[in-house]
């Protein structure tokens, strides 16, 4: 107790508050993902950490058809991110510096769906897209026009990504633009500077935090997509997330599913290090 006494005595003030946020870190999330670690080294079907550590877990990933569902879901995840960008920051720079009071509306709106189940607002999608569903039966009814079904392809499991992961990338770019001061916007303009000066030169980079906190976090959770794909697409497309569901409990093979985690996490980690790296953070998070 008393060297403990010592030792807390030892620690400055932030350190002591910060223990209790640090004990449930590592409780909350170090602790599981050391678990998975470990089964990934543990025989296949085996269910306890008390066998010698192997590598045929990651042989038979590395042997299989899994890097299949691995450029699935990193491929789709970049498209979505890609699209996402497109769509969003336009609508970000009009909640931001456009609508004006009628943000609050709009911004309401966008979150209005995230208070509904993912899997409902999917399901609702199907009645949309069914064949003689409300999209593909109003045309049949009203215009003759009888489309084949347009479910379970991947455009369908697309839309569903993007309509899903939208608010996500759409409320850090409008919190990246709302940073941008008018001031720095029409001393460009006041020194000659065009619109696609202003928009290049002062509105893009000043709103890279914004920006880039919205990319990395749709595509993290993006990559880790499985009810879209499921739901909307059927079988048309197997990401890695599936097979690790499968593997953990219908083939109740833990140890491959954890082998299949660690390497999406090693991938998606690397990817976004990578990033990160071209980036000055310290600049883009305002600390110089």
């Amino acid at each position: 107790m008393a060297a403990l006494h010592e030792t807390g005595r030892g620690l400055s003030q932030g350190a002591r508050n910060a223990l209790p946020l640090l004990l449930f870190l590592l409780i909350g999330f170090a602790a599981p993902l050391i678990a998975v670690v470990a089964y990934s080294f543990m025989p296949a079907r085996s269910f306890g950490l008390i066998h010698p550590p192997t590598l045929e877990n990651y042989a038979e990933v590395f042997t299989g058809n899994s890097y299949i569902s691995f450029t699935w879901s990193l491929l789709f995840a970049a498209i979505t991110v890609f699209i996402l960008a497109l769509i969003c920051y336009p609508i970000a720079y009009g909640l931001a510096r456009v609508f004006g009071r009628w943000s609050p509306i709009l911004t309401l709106l966008f979150t209005i769906p995230l208070f509904v189940s993912e899997n409902v607002r999917l399901y609702g999608w199907i009645l949309f897209f069914i064949k003689n569903g409300v999209l593909l039966g109003t045309l049949k009814s009203w215009f003759g026009i009888e489309p084949e079904s347009w479910l379970f392809t991947r455009g369908i499991v697309l839309l569903g990504m993007v309509y899903v992961y939208l608010p996500f990338m759409l409320f850090p770019m409008t919190l990246g633009v709302s940073m941008v001061p008018n001031e720095t916007r029409e001393a460009a303009r006041d020194l000659g500077a065009t619109r696609w000066q202003v928009f290049r030169e002062v509105d893009l980079p000043l709103s890279m935090p914004g920006i880039m906190i919205g990319l990395l976090l749709t595509f993290v959770l993006a990559v880790g997509a499985i009810a879209e794909a499921k739901v909307l697409g059927g079988q048309t497309i197997i990401p890695i997330t599936h097979d690790i569901e499968i593997a953990f409990t219908y083939a109740q093979n833990w140890p491959l599913g954890a082998a299949l985690a660690v390497l999406l996490m090693l991938v998606v980690g690397t990817l976004v290090i990578l990033v990160l790296k071209r980036f000055d953070l310290d600049a883009i998070l305002g600390r110089r």
